[in-house]
């Protein structure tokens, strides 16, 4: 895991940011503030950064700050009213019933900070929207993973990790909802003991913002990590993907 950042694009209202896995992007109660993304880069920059949205400890990839209070405005209202376009890529454990879909499927909040599919009718329950395609498939000794390329279209916490979850193929590595704590070779049933992976196997690929006086969307992609592409690289090694590479 990389403490590191790098900047994927700066201009005069926005700054975008690759996150490492590891890393919070605003602190969770009790943590040391000066520990988070955004305080580290407003250190680092000498300017003050506004937090548009998050991503999870463990989920590599883009997040974007607003540089002033008038872009955090505008931009916080377009994820309200769902304008925001993001792209994630997910390791999951066995592939989806379908090569595409749509899941549309409320959720609830559960005991411990986690979240639930809701039952039919249920108060409380928020709409959440998520669309996917498999993008690669293995065949392994030992397991069925995929390469999955999943498009929230809404911004519900833990969205994808449940969506995921509930159709079968949660995440290789995701201890919280059905995903394993890590994955080895030994796991994946080739030779060696090596561990592959040891976080939420998930990545923030691309996001997508509007801008004002009907301009093209900005777009942002954040590359996949030295840790994902060598989980990509060994399942590749060990059965050979099942589609096209990425």
């Amino acid at each position: 895991m990389s403490a590191t950042w790098s900047v994927l694009h700066e201009d005069e209202r926005v700054l975008a940011v690759a996150k490492p896995a590891g890393l919070v992007v605003v602190p969770a109660r009790g943590e040391d503030p000066a520990t988070c993304l955004r305080r580290r880069l407003e250190q680092e920059r000498g300017e003050s950064l506004w937090v548009v949205h998050r991503l999870d400890r463990d989920t590599s990839g883009v997040v974007v700050f607003a540089r002033d209070a008038g872009t955090h405005r505008a931009l916080s209202l377009a994820f309200e009213r769902h304008e925001v376009r993001k792209t994630y890529l997910a390791v999951v454990r066995a592939p989806p019933p379908a090569e595409r879909g749509t899941i549309e499927r409320p959720l609830h909040g559960a005991r411990k900070g986690k979240m639930r599919p809701a039952a039919r009718g249920e108060a409380g329950a928020l709409p959440a929207t998520t669309e996917y395609e498999v993008l690669r498939r293995w065949a392994l000794p030992a397991a069925r993973p995929a390469l999955v390329e999943a498009r929230p279209r809404t911004g519900r916490q833990h969205q994808l990790r449940v969506h995921l979850r509930s159709i079968g193929s949660p995440l290789l590595v995701d201890p919280l909802y059905g995903g394993a704590a890590r994955v080895t070779a030994a796991d994946l049933g080739v030779p060696g003991d090596a561990v592959l992976c040891d976080r939420l196997t998930l990545h923030a690929l691309r996001i997508e913002l509007p801008l004002a006086g009907g301009a093209a969307p900005l777009r942002v992609e954040a590359p996949l990590p030295d840790d994902l592409r060598a989980l990509l690289a060994a399942l590749d090694a060990a059965g050979g993907p099942g589609g096209g590479a990425r």
